[in-house]
């Protein structure tokens, strides 16, 4: 958990112009700033910034926030990750605090795998057969060091039965997807006879492992389980030993193996990761274009490696196109970078790098093996299956540039092609809301506070509001809380506070609403419109009562008679 104050800090110091700026071409119009919304297809703009209550809205889509909500949306951003990336850009350091619980356990998940690391990597140096396979696929004792190589042992409890143990450590193991209980409810090693290679997260901590088998055993790869700890979707193998090379690196090689990667960086191919054993993922992409201006995406050439390749393009397209350039390199069949590498040297390989695919070109070639566009059927088909891709593409001078590749294949004007695909136009990715809904009392009551919360916190408590259960209520209630406890409180804050209640996660589109009052109006308005609320309540429950009192009067008469 990160601390409330840190968070609101965080939203005070940063300039949301800057951060969406960097993503979004905005102009200033009058104490705001617009431009095209980058969550939906518009040629109007229609998507406004406000750096002084340091939100952002889109009048067509209804998206909104504040600046970390918008990296969470637009960079796939989980909400660690956006507060560590604006935080970075301040040049300051993330606090955390959780709660005793959760610290404990997560911290437990870590020793264990950290215990299970060294205990690994001991016994690789009493393991012949295992340093003899490690020497035979070309690895030196400073890589292995280096990328921290280890040795399950072929039996069923070197961790499970190793010194300390005890049922809450065993409960630990198995947690971490270091041992398995079967259905008898004993436990056993998951790995066995197998060189461990240690998956550790950008900090260094280990939270999982991949096992490459010695023989001709079943699977030969095997990775750890999905963890508390551990999410293969979000993880890359190497990003640590990535992050350790010393300058500043624009370009990143990400290959599909362990061995890939560990040969690669020996030979002086880096930076470089690995998928672990799952296709390239949507949150792999964003990690990698976040970072690298240059992304290689290699694969072997067999058909499953140009099936992955194929993946891999359709999960980054909304990353292509800007600063940042996607290419392919698909290896000649029965290679792959560790043997290829070891076979034909770096400088082969890194000419081969050079000279990857663009993914426009891959993009097109990919396209055209699966139609033949020697007849109308065929050039009509390809234009089917290239429209779901190009609305994937968010950089709209790349997605251009792409229609205009497709357009010659086609033999259509690029301006005719464009209209084309863009009829029917594209819907946009959230529901349309409608701009001018009917304005109840609590929705103009909530509006103004969130707006001037400084006023909220100085309007003192209004007898019987405590009663009022209208709809509403209650988040306007806690939104009053918190404007009283902290005067300093602003309407980013505010979204923020409320990003995951159930309530309060649509703020962001009244905050969008200018309220009809101004903030020297607000204070008498505000009082004025909490005591009509109250007022609307006790009418209310006076008809109840009225109601209730008609229905049961002819019942209480018979019983009395």
């Amino acid at each position: 958990m990160i601390p409330q104050p840190f968070i609101d800090e965080l939203i005070d110091r940063t300039d949301i112009v800057e951060v969406v700026g960097a993503r979004v071409a905005l102009k200033k119009a009058g104490a705001r700033y617009k431009g095209l919304c980058p969550f939906h297809d518009e040629k109007t703009p229609s998507f406004t910034v406000s750096p002084d209550k340091g939100f952002y809205h889109c009048f067509g889509c209804q998206a909104g926030g504040n600046a970390i909500g918008f990296l969470m949306e637009h960079d796939n951003m989980s909400f660690p990750e956006a507060v560590d990336d604006l935080a970075a850009m301040l040049g300051i350091e993330v606090p955390t605090q959780r709660g005793d619980t959760d610290r404990g356990e997560t911290q437990r998940l870590h020793d264990v795998l950290g215990e299970a690391d060294r205990i690994y990597r001991r016994a690789l140096r009493n393991h012949p057969a295992a340093i003899d396979y490690l020497k035979a696929r070309g690895l030196d004792g400073e890589t292995a060091k280096r990328f921290a190589i280890g040795y399950a042992p072929d039996a069923w409890d070197t961790l499970v039965g190793a010194p300390g143990r005890s049922e809450s450590r065993t409960r630990l193991l198995v947690k971490a997807g270091l041992a398995i209980e079967n259905d008898a409810g004993r436990c056993y090693d998951r790995f066995r006879g197998r060189v461990m290679f240690p998956i550790r997260d950008r900090l260094g901590k280990v939270i999982g492992f991949g096992g490459r088998v010695l023989d001709a055993g079943e699977p030969k790869y095997m990775n750890s389980p999905e963890t508390p700890v551990f999410h293969k979707g979000r993880t890359l193998y190497g990003v640590y030993e990535a992050r350790q090379r010393p300058g500043r690196h624009d370009e990143i090689v990400i290959v599909e193996g362990y061995l890939d990667v560990v040969s690669l960086a020996q030979h002086g191919i880096e930076p470089v990761v690995a998928t672990l054993g799952t296709a390239t993922s949507s949150e792999h992409a964003r990690q990698l274009t976040q970072r690298y201006k240059r992304v290689v995406f290699c694969f072997d050439g067999d058909r499953a490696g140009r099936a992955a390749a194929w993946q891999a393009l359709e999960t980054a397209l909304p990353y292509a196109g800007g600063e940042v350039e996607l290419v392919f390199l698909l290896l000649p069949e029965g290679e792959d970078p560790d043997s290829l590498v070891r076979s034909q040297g770096a400088d082969v390989f890194r000419d081969l790098l050079s000279n990857a695919t663009p993914l426009s070109d891959f993009f097109i070639a990919g396209l055209r093996e699966q139609v033949d566009v020697g007849s109308a059927d065929g050039r009509s088909k390809i234009v089917a299956l290239a429209r779901p891709l190009l609305e994937r593409v968010k950089a709209r001078v790349y997605r251009e540039l792409l229609t205009a590749e497709l357009a010659r294949v086609v033999g259509l004007p690029a301006e005719r092609l464009g209209g084309l695909l863009d009829n029917p136009p594209q819907r946009p990715s959230r529901p349309q809301q409608p701009l001018h809904r009917k304005s109840t009392l609590m929705r103009k009551t909530i509006t103004l506070a969130l707006h001037y919360p400084s006023v909220a916190g100085s309007v003192d408590g209004i007898d019987g509001f405590d009663d009022v259960h209208l709809p509403g209520a209650s988040l306007l209630r806690r939104i009053l809380e918190v404007a009283r406890e902290q005067p300093e409180v602003t309407p980013g804050h505010l979204i923020e506070r409320f990003r995951e209640d159930e309530e309060g996660r649509h703020l962001n589109r009244l905050l969008a609403e200018t309220p009809l009052d101004d903030e020297n109006a607000a204070p008498d308005v505000l009082r004025d419109s909490l005591l009509r609320l109250v007022r609307e309540q006790r009418r209310k429950d006076a008809v109840k009562a009225l109601r209730k009192r008609t229905l049961s009067g002819p019942v209480d008469e018979i019983s009395e008679g």
